[in-house]
Protein backbone atom coordinates (compact mmCIF):
# COMPACT_ATOMS: atom_id res chain seq x y z
CA UNK A 1 0.00 0.00 0.00
CA UNK A 2 1.37 3.62 -0.57
CA UNK A 3 1.63 6.16 1.77
CA UNK A 4 0.18 8.64 -0.62
CA UNK A 5 -1.55 8.34 -3.64
CA UNK A 6 -0.35 9.64 -7.11
CA UNK A 7 -3.15 12.51 -7.07
CA UNK A 8 -2.26 13.54 -3.71
CA UNK A 9 1.46 13.13 -3.95
CA UNK A 10 1.04 15.46 -7.48
CA UNK A 11 -0.79 18.18 -5.50
CA UNK A 12 1.89 18.34 -2.72
CA UNK A 13 4.37 18.99 -4.93
CA UNK A 14 2.97 21.05 -6.64
CA UNK A 15 1.66 23.21 -3.45
CA UNK A 16 5.32 22.87 -2.37
CA UNK A 17 7.66 23.37 -5.31
CA UNK A 18 5.17 24.01 -7.71
CA UNK A 19 6.75 21.15 -9.60
CA UNK A 20 4.76 18.43 -11.95
CA UNK A 21 5.45 14.76 -11.55
CA UNK A 22 5.00 11.95 -13.80
CA UNK A 23 2.67 9.22 -12.04
CA UNK A 24 5.56 6.65 -12.91
CA UNK A 25 7.88 8.72 -10.48
CA UNK A 26 5.27 8.52 -7.58
CA UNK A 27 6.28 5.03 -6.40
CA UNK A 28 10.27 5.63 -6.79
CA UNK A 29 9.76 8.95 -4.44
CA UNK A 30 7.23 7.58 -1.98
CA UNK A 31 9.21 4.86 -1.43
CA UNK A 32 12.74 6.88 -0.80
CA UNK A 33 10.77 9.10 1.39
CA UNK A 34 9.73 6.10 3.36
CA UNK A 35 13.49 5.16 3.66
CA UNK A 36 14.28 9.04 5.04
CA UNK A 37 11.80 8.54 7.33
CA UNK A 38 13.35 4.88 8.51
CA UNK A 39 16.48 6.47 8.98
CA UNK A 40 15.31 9.08 11.25
CA UNK A 41 13.84 6.60 13.46
CA UNK A 42 17.09 4.44 13.33
CA UNK A 43 19.38 8.07 14.16
CA UNK A 44 16.34 8.63 17.08
CA UNK A 45 16.95 4.89 18.23
CA UNK A 46 20.50 5.62 19.03
CA UNK A 47 19.71 8.53 20.95
CA UNK A 48 16.91 6.60 23.11
CA UNK A 49 19.84 4.01 24.13
CA UNK A 50 22.49 6.56 24.54
CA UNK A 51 19.78 7.79 27.45
CA UNK A 52 19.28 4.50 28.49
CA UNK A 53 15.30 4.40 27.44
CA UNK A 54 13.76 1.29 25.91
CA UNK A 55 11.38 3.82 23.70
CA UNK A 56 11.84 6.55 21.06
CA UNK A 57 10.88 9.85 22.33
CA UNK A 58 10.20 13.17 20.03
CA UNK A 59 13.27 14.60 21.77
CA UNK A 60 15.19 11.64 20.43
CA UNK A 61 14.24 12.72 16.89
CA UNK A 62 17.18 14.70 15.32
CA UNK A 63 15.05 17.46 14.06
CA UNK A 64 17.10 20.55 12.52
CA UNK A 65 16.07 23.84 12.40
CA UNK A 66 15.95 23.82 8.43
CA UNK A 67 13.27 20.34 9.62
CA UNK A 68 11.22 22.29 12.25
CA UNK A 69 10.70 25.12 9.64
CA UNK A 70 9.56 22.57 6.78
CA UNK A 71 7.09 20.84 8.94
CA UNK A 72 5.36 24.35 10.03
CA UNK A 73 4.96 24.73 5.86
CA UNK A 74 3.53 21.36 5.69
CA UNK A 75 1.38 22.03 7.94
CA UNK A 76 0.25 25.28 6.05
CA UNK A 77 -0.47 22.69 2.88
CA UNK A 78 -3.27 21.31 4.70
CA UNK A 79 -2.60 17.92 3.25
CA UNK A 80 -2.87 14.39 5.56
CA UNK A 81 -1.59 11.44 4.90
CA UNK A 82 -2.82 8.49 6.50
CA UNK A 83 -0.90 7.10 9.87
CA UNK A 84 -1.87 3.65 8.78
CA UNK A 85 -0.19 3.39 5.20
CA UNK A 86 2.98 4.70 6.84
CA UNK A 87 3.08 2.33 9.49
CA UNK A 88 2.59 -0.16 6.87
CA UNK A 89 5.75 1.03 4.77
CA UNK A 90 7.64 0.93 7.86
CA UNK A 91 6.94 -2.98 8.08
CA UNK A 92 9.15 -3.47 5.29
CA UNK A 93 12.46 -2.63 6.59
CA UNK A 94 14.19 -4.59 9.75
CA UNK A 95 12.38 -3.94 13.04
CA UNK A 96 13.53 -1.11 15.38
CA UNK A 97 14.67 -2.38 18.74
CA UNK A 98 12.82 0.31 20.54
CA UNK A 99 8.86 0.99 20.50
CA UNK A 100 8.25 4.85 19.35
CA UNK A 101 6.13 6.35 22.00
CA UNK A 102 2.83 7.66 20.95
CA UNK A 103 3.75 10.77 20.36
CA UNK A 104 6.30 9.96 17.89
CA UNK A 105 3.58 7.60 15.97
CA UNK A 106 1.59 10.15 15.82
CA UNK A 107 3.76 12.42 14.29
CA UNK A 108 4.46 10.28 11.60
CA UNK A 109 2.47 11.36 8.61
CA UNK A 110 3.50 14.82 9.37
CA UNK A 111 6.96 14.08 9.22
CA UNK A 112 6.55 12.36 6.49
CA UNK A 113 4.69 14.66 4.44
CA UNK A 114 7.72 17.47 5.70
CA UNK A 115 10.18 14.66 3.95
CA UNK A 116 7.98 14.82 0.78
CA UNK A 117 7.95 18.47 1.15
CA UNK A 118 11.97 18.42 1.33
CA UNK A 119 12.72 16.50 -1.65
CA UNK A 120 10.30 18.18 -3.90
CA UNK A 121 11.76 21.90 -2.90
CA UNK A 122 15.61 19.83 -3.04
CA UNK A 123 14.48 19.23 -7.03
CA UNK A 124 13.16 23.22 -7.67
CA UNK A 125 16.82 23.96 -6.19
CA UNK A 126 18.43 21.96 -8.47
CA UNK A 127 16.52 22.64 -11.38
CA UNK A 128 14.94 26.30 -10.98
CA UNK A 129 13.73 26.45 -14.92
CA UNK A 130 11.85 23.78 -15.32
CA UNK A 131 8.63 22.29 -13.26
CA UNK A 132 8.91 19.03 -14.43
CA UNK A 133 10.54 16.41 -12.23
CA UNK A 134 12.79 13.81 -14.34
CA UNK A 135 14.49 10.15 -13.81
CA UNK A 136 17.50 12.56 -13.67
CA UNK A 137 15.93 14.88 -10.97
CA UNK A 138 14.97 12.15 -8.64
CA UNK A 139 18.27 10.77 -8.79
CA UNK A 140 20.28 13.97 -7.67
CA UNK A 141 17.76 14.50 -4.97
CA UNK A 142 18.37 11.40 -3.38
CA UNK A 143 22.18 11.56 -3.28
CA UNK A 144 21.48 15.26 -1.66
CA UNK A 145 19.22 13.94 0.64
CA UNK A 146 21.32 10.46 1.59
CA UNK A 147 24.19 13.12 2.32
CA UNK A 148 22.41 15.40 4.44
CA UNK A 149 19.67 13.09 5.99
Amino acid sequence: MAVVGFTKLEALFRKAASLDIHKEHAKEIVDFVGKKVYDLLLAAELSASMNNRDIILESDLPITKGLQETIIEFRKLEEELPIEDILEQLTHYPVLKYALSPEVEANLPEITGTMLVVMAKVMKHINEDSRHVTAELIEKSKDILDLTL
